[in-house]
């Protein structure tokens, strides 16, 4: 049976290759069971990554270095896993992926879910699909956002809401179909037809690079075809 495991990270910065996580998390829904642990980033902890975090750099002074942490953390993911996380492909996972580079050890060939996919396709009523703003949308209590925990447990109600008695199958099959798009999916046009969007925010997206994304690939064909001009595929 494939366990979900739900995990969030805390950073010096955005930027994996350059920052260093300095908290995580986890949450075996299926063995309720937790795991959590600060991690001495071995650099400063930027005052504007502690104004959103709340973590110090006295705070993380004697933490185990990101390797011990990893050693950890895999003990705690052992077994079919399955691991769950917001922003996941952006920004968890490439964090994961880089410390156990430094750390020169190999990370495990993990499955994964971004939740935030997830949102942003079946919940697209929504106009945002941040955690926190999933968090008031489904009546979920405050917690203390931007602790690795904290968002980890909000995380897990979130998500078994959001797939509601849909097997982990039939999650990552959906997650896999193409989307059929037909409206704007994001930004200041979203759920305007394709058709009727501006010239000038198809220029814009053309040239920002914004439809080069992976994720954003059905997105283009679809505008290609109503603006040939602007988008070629």
């Amino acid at each position: 049976m494939t366990r979900l495991i739900f995990y969030d990270t805390e950073t010096t910065g955005v930027r994996p290759d350059r920052d260093r996580i300095i908290e995580i998390a986890a949450y075996d829904a299926t063995l309720n069971k937790t795991f959590c642990s600060f991690v001495q980033p071995q650099v400063p902890i930027p005052p504007e990554a502690s104004a959103i975090c709340n973590i110090t750099d006295e705070m993380v002074k004697d933490a185990p270095l990101f390797k011990s942490v990893a050693l950890d953390f895999l003990e705690f993911c052992q077994g079919d896993v399955l691991l769950v996380a917001h922003n996941n492909d952006a920004f968890d996972k490439l964090f994961l992926e880089e410390e156990f580079k430094r750390a020169g050890l190999e990370i495990p060939q993990f499955r994964y879910i971004d939740s935030l996919k997830w949102a942003r396709k079946y919940r697209r009523d929504l106009p945002r699909h941040g955690l926190q703003y999933l968090r008031e949308a489904y009546g979920i209590e405050a917690n203390q956002a931007h602790r690795a925990l904290d968002d980890v447990m909000v995380l897990a109600r979130i998500f078994l809401l959001m797939i509601d008695d849909l097997t982990i199958s039939d999650v990552m099959e959906r997650l896999q179909a193409p989307q059929d798009v037909s409206t704007m999916p994001f930004g200041k046009h979203r759920g305007t037809p394709l058709e009727r969007l501006p010239k000038n925010y198809v220029e814009w997206l053309a040239s920002s690079g914004a439809l080069e994304k992976p994720d954003n690939q059905t997105l283009k064909k679809a505008l290609s075809v109503y603006f040939q001009e602007l988008v070629s595929i």
